[in-house]
């Protein structure tokens, strides 16, 4: 049996990069307004994705009608670690929405 040295004693190659987080900050707020004993009416605001932050695909992705960087999860390539799309929809914005919902 012979001993294991290098990068072997280690565990080897690293074969998971970590990819970047995932940060997204939804907001509502709702007023009611009791027009009389049987009707209510409620007013929504609801802001989604509200700081309009881009959240990244992880090194090497590639599906969903992305193309992956070649050599982005070698880490002996010069390109390692570079990212290439988002994660979420295609240019997913922030989005507003008002409402009224009439409760009876």
């Amino acid at each position: 049996m012979c001993p294991i040295t290098g990068l072997g004693a280690l565990g080897g190659p690293p074969t998971q990069i970590p990819g970047p987080g995932f940060k997204r900050l939804d907001f509502s707020a709702f007023k009611d307004f009791h027009l009389s004993e049987r009707f209510m009416l409620q007013f929504r605001s609801e802001f989604f994705n509200i700081l309009n932050h881009p959240n990244f695909n992880a090194p090497n992705f590639g599906g969903n009608g992305v193309i992956a960087i070649g050599g982005s999860g070698n880490y002996t390539n010069s390109h390692f670690g570079e990212i290439g799309s988002t994660r979420d929809a295609p240019y997913d914005p922030r989005e507003i929405q008002f409402a009224l919902k009439l409760y009876f």
